[in-house]
């Protein structure tokens, strides 16, 4: 058996016949035919049944592609660790982001990533930031940005300092500048759920100052909660990042938080198993880069680590 050969069965599979299979691997039909064969003479079973319109695998079929496709996902990633370098790194590179951050960052960060790593795969992974904590801490992702308080950093990079405001629809009070914490009471608000990071930020400044908030809607979804504002039906507390569309075309307004201020910050975190990968350190690199330029073009309404 041959690799080779594994590579050939699975494009066959994969394109439901031999013709088609022999188009995309630039393979002749024949040569598909007599390594499929040979195949299935080595292992000393049918693989696939063969009719007019394509092919279907068998029972053992089907078992070897499974392992095939393990096999060959194996060692393209092998391929991927022994040619990467500091200078050329290589490889697959998974990184979770928030749904707030990813509204500013997702965008310049692929378009950077494809210009000035080009034998980097990056996936990137958005959702809210409960669930990214937990695939980070279960190893899924090789870097995350999360949302830290700012006092409790820890080792992890400072991308940016954010301030939190109170998000409404147009047309709606209050039409002043800011507004003190202890008044937000007055606002029904849609929030992210309990245990996401962004609203326990907000959750322990106002326990500590003795005010409250009228939550009438949990939602686990930004574009939910933004849809919500924009439609009148609550208001909410976010950061500018996660709206600065919508505000810019006047389909939301803010208003800045004070006495006192939230802030949080937005961090970057490494997985520690790939702390010395060539591809990981360059995607870490690039992501601090592109989020200064973001921030110093006043793409991203934050404060930059060293202003913060």
């Amino acid at each position: 058996m041959e690799i080779r050969q594994l590579r050939y069965f699975v494009g066959v599979v994969d394109a439901g016949s031999f013709t088609k299979a022999a188009s995309l691997l630039h393979v002749a039909q024949s040569a598909l035919s007599l390594h499929v064969r040979q195949l299935e003479e080595s292992f000393g079973t049918q693989l696939l049944v063969r009719d007019r319109t394509g092919v279907t695998v068998t029972a053992s079929g089907a078992k070897l592609l499974e392992r095939a496709r393990n096999i060959l996902e194996e060692i393209k990633l092998t391929e991927a660790e022994l040619t990467t370098t500091v200078v050329s790194p290589a490889g697959e590179v998974t990184i979770g982001i928030p749904s707030g951050a990813a509204r500013v960052l997702s965008g310049p960060l692929l378009e950077s990533a494809r210009n000035e790593l080009p034998r980097i795969s990056l996936k990137m992974i958005e959702g809210m930031t409960g669930p990214l904590e937990e695939w980070m801490a279960g190893g899924r992702l090789n870097l995350a940005v999360l949302y830290r308080a700012t006092e409790s950093v820890g080792r992890m990079t400072v991308l940016a300092h954010e301030e939190f405001c109170l998000v409404m629809p147009p047309g709606e009070p209050p039409f002043e500048d800011s507004i003190p914490l202890a008044d937000l009471h007055v606002f029904p608000l849609a929030v992210p759920m309990r245990n996401n990071n962004v609203r326990r930020s907000v959750a322990d400044v106002v326990a500590q100052h003795g005010c409250v908030l009228d939550v009438k809607f949990e939602v686990d979804s930004l574009s939910t909660i933004i849809n919500m504002v924009m439609e009148g039906k609550a208001y909410s507390i976010l950061t500018p990042s996660a709206i600065q569309k919508e505000a810019s075309q006047g389909l939301v307004r803010t208003v800045k938080i004070i006495d006192p201020v939230i802030t949080r910050a937005v961090v970057l975190a490494v997985n520690p198993k790939d702390e010395r990968s060539p591809a990981v350190s360059a995607v870490r690199k690039l992501i601090l880069k592109v989020a200064q330029t973001l921030i110093e073009s006043k793409h991203w309404s934050a404060t930059a680590p060293d202003k913060g």
